[in-house]
């Protein structure tokens, strides 16, 4: 049976083919909206399509509910395959490129023959892109560039789509006979932004068992390599996935030694060295050979349980990074991490008066829903015309739409008036004062301009900053992960304005975000600057995002102290006014 984000990702690619095709561009968008109607549907899926509710979704028709039916029980659909007949299999590959819709395509593809990303590069740079109709120079620029970015990050996947993988891998294996303990690990269990391979870690006294169960996974395109106590495989999107099967007593040796990362390992082994040990993926025993008389080893059952054996104390997989978690562990001075369930709300957030697909009330029911206590609404402002940014009637409009909805909560939950107010380029904000003053907080955010000098960016920032009505400085470095790189900017000088106006910096937590980045959360820690946790989610399903922030978080060493959205409503409200008012 399909997921549903599968059938999302079908709808969307007809979407596609039926652009290239040339058909009615009401058709077309039949099957986008589609897709969006799946994306903000919460309920159970699979007994939707099979109950026949699907069709009952807005912006669901008849037909296109029949072809989700028939695409999701039976795993295909005929409409789909002759469609997708139609067409050279490699032309979907062209849609990987940043800046190409179905039309740009079709042109490429009618015009030139092109159906590969290596016949668009050679175009690109011959010259034939720039003379298309509807391009030019700087288009045919702009392709080269994201070819090589695409090039440059081959073979790396987003951690948002690891998770549904690696879960699913999981999944396959609940309720196991043979399963004793299963954790995935790799960098992954560590919660980095991108992703390489899975690893998947099993304890069994059944080994063959579980690898011949492992290479049954539906999603398998094929195996790499099968042994009698691990199997790689990859799978139909691409990424690699290697399962790792050991006994119960080596499991925690062999969990740490494939969580990672490579660096934390190496300085584990030098521990268990200083004692007469070794220490690797199946045991910690004497070492062979030593003329050093080893300490007594203790019972390990646990990860914990080694690490107390090496004189630490237990590090989070997030921290295993060695940038200072083993010093720290040695005196006992971690932090106690952010966990999901500190957070109390979020700012950043967007509704279908700008570019989200979901109504304000629909947010706010969905964040009610969730357990949270208050949700900021922050949408864009004029200058992101692209993402129909609101203008000073607009959004003072929806001020007063949001005063009106909190009547309908009580007092357990409230709705944020905000925006994310266009940096403009010279440093000034997309709304004055005095409507920005009639807010409950702004996100300022970068979302032109991407050019300027490291320089002319850092002061245009911090320019920003200095604004006493800026609350959040969003995404910090505007980049989208494996596909556009992050623009010039000193964060160190970044880090200090933020300490010196009182600024927030927010953790976008959008997995293609991830944006201000977790390596540079520590420094931003000792500077005494404050974080917000913010999924810029464009409809109730990007909510979830949170999720990802939370991993990010983790690896920057944060805790629930570092984070404002780990405030009460009342503390956090008084926090909001603070800078403003000094």
């Amino acid at each position: 049976m399909k997921t549903k984000e599968q059938t999302i990702e079908l709808l969307e690619t007809i979407a596609r083919l039926l652009e290239i095709k040339g058909e009615n561009p009401f058709k077309i968008r039949a099957y986008t909206n589609a897709a969006r109607a799946l994306e903000t549907f919460s309920d159970n899926f699979p007994a939707a399509v099979a109950e026949n509710r699907i069709g009952e979704l807005d912006g669901i028709g008849d037909a296109i509910a029949k072809k989700i039916s028939e695409y999701v029980q039976t795993g295909a659909l005929e409409y789909f395959e002759k469609l997708q007949a139609e067409f050279p299999e490699t032309i979907f590959e062209l849609f990987e490129i940043p800046g190409l819709g179905g039309k740009k395509v079709k042109a490429l593809y009618e015009q030139l023959g092109i159906k590969t990303i290596a016949e668009l590069e050679v175009a690109a740079k011959d010259g034939r892109v720039a003379e298309l109709a509807g391009f030019g120079a700087k288009t045919a620029t702009n392709l080269i560039q994201a070819i090589e970015r695409r090039r440059k990050h081959s073979g790396r996947f987003l951690l948002s789509d690891a998770k549904i993988w690696s879960d699913e891998l999981v999944e396959h294996f609940q309720g196991h006979p043979d399963v004793s303990q299963i954790s995935p690990g790799g960098s992954f269990r560590r919660g980095r932004e991108t992703i390489g391979d899975l690893d998947i870690l099993i304890a069994t006294k059944q080994p063959e068992r579980i690898i011949e169960h492992f290479l049954q996974f539906e999603p398998i395109d094929r195996v790499l390599a099968r042994g009698e106590t691990k199997a790689s495989v990859l799978l139909k999107c691409g990424i690699q996935a290697d399962l790792r099967v050991v006994a119960n007593h080596e499991f925690p040796f062999a969990l740490g030694y494939f969580t990672g990362s490579k660096e934390h390992n190496v300085v584990l082994r030098g521990r268990a060295l200083q004692n007469g040990w070794t220490l690797n993926e199946y045991r910690l025993g004497p070492e062979p050979g030593s003329k050093k008389v080893p300490k007594p080893i203790p019972e390990i059952q646990t990860e914990a349980d080694l690490y107390r054996a090496l004189g630490l104390a237990y590090i989070p997989p997030e921290l295993r990074e060695n940038h200072g978690e083993i010093e720290a562990a040695e005196k006992g001075e971690l932090p106690n991490l952010i966990e999901l369930q500190n957070l109390r709300g979020t700012f950043h957030n967007h509704t279908s008066e700008s570019d989200g697909h979901n109504t304000l009330r629909e947010m706010a029911e969905a964040a009610n829903q969730l357990g949270l206590e208050y949700l900021g609404i922050a949408d864009h402002s004029k200058s992101s015309f692209q993402a129909h940014g609101l203008d000073e009637k607009s959004l003072l409009r929806q001020v007063e739409q949001i005063r009106e909805l909190n009547k309908a909560f009580d007092a357990d939950f409230q709705i944020l008036s905000g925006i994310e107010c266009d940096i403009l380029r010279d440093g000034q904000l997309d709304f004055p004062d005095e409507v920005l003053a009639q807010l409950d907080y702004v996100v300022a955010s970068v979302h032109a301009s991407f050019t300027l000098s490291e320089k002319e960016m850092t002061k245009r920032i911090i320019r920003a900053m200095e604004n006493r009505f800026v609350t959040i400085l969003g995404h910090p470095t505007g980049r989208l992960l494996l596909s556009r790189e992050p623009y010039q900017v000193d964060l160190v000088e970044i880090i200090k304005a933020a300490q010196a106006t009182g600024t927030v910096i927010e953790l976008n937590a959008n997995p293609r975000r991830l944006d201000m980045d977790w390596r540079y959360w520590k420094l931003a820690k000792e500077q005494g600057v404050r974080c917000a946790i913010n999924p810029d989610a464009h409809s109730v399903r990007g909510l979830q995002d949170l999720w990802f922030g939370i991993k990010a978080a983790r690896k920057g060493w944060l805790t629930r102290e570092d984070v404002i959205n780990c405030l009460r409503l009342t503390d956090m409200q008084k926090l909001l006014r603070k800078k403003r008012d000094s």
